[in-house]
């Protein structure tokens, strides 16, 4: 039994440009917020954090992502667009505080750790979701894979949140990390 999810005839390029385009915004103007608390006398690490609070506050709405398409594709499109969009803004916010806490002989290392860790975290999020998460529901029923997915969306929606937290704890203090 297929589903059809408003998707027939319409094709799939118009919903993904609509994605990346909203997205786009994110991308380009996620600096305006931290920028202008700074301008208005907040510190600097204060406005990028609060900046990336509200960032992955953002986030938690792809949750109900698949609500919002059983309703009309299009809102789920919005979505996922306003999820990605809140994405590309944490991420120009997370390189901007390693250059703001680390030496700059030291950023692009900080950085490529980062990256290292976050590629290696993909590949392994990637598998178990593949072989554990969607193993399990899968065989089940297209009744079921929904609920893998409504974890996967879970996940996605408090990721930001978690993330945000962790550096909050780390970081409590803002000062620039001395090297030898």
């Amino acid at each position: 039994m297929e589903r059809q999810y408003g998707l027939k005839g319409t094709g799939i390029a118009l919903p993904v440009a609509a994605v990346y385009t909203i997205a786009t915004f994110g991308s380009v103007y996620g600096g305006w917020l931290p920028m202008n608390l700074i301008k208005n006398n907040w510190p600097v690490f204060k406005a990028r954090k609060t900046s990336m609070f509200i960032y992955a506050l953002c986030v938690i709405p792809i949750v109900f992502v698949q609500i919002a398409g059983g309703i009309n594709m299009w809102y789920a499109v919005i979505v996922i667009g306003i999820a990605a969009s809140a994405h590309q803004a944490w991420s120009a916010n997370i390189f901007t505080t390693v250059s703001d806490m680390f030496p700059k002989n030291s950023v692009g290392s900080v950085t490529g750790i980062g990256g290292m860790f976050g590629a290696l975290g993909g590949v392994l999020f990637s598998w178990l979701v593949q072989k554990k998460l969607f193993a399990y529901y899968g065989p089940k029923g297209i009744d079921k894979i929904e609920v893998a997915y409504y974890i996967m969306f879970f996940v996605c929606g408090s990721a930001y949140l978690l993330a945000w937290f962790i550096m909050h704890l780390l970081t409590r203090k803002m000062k620039a990390v001395e090297l030898n």
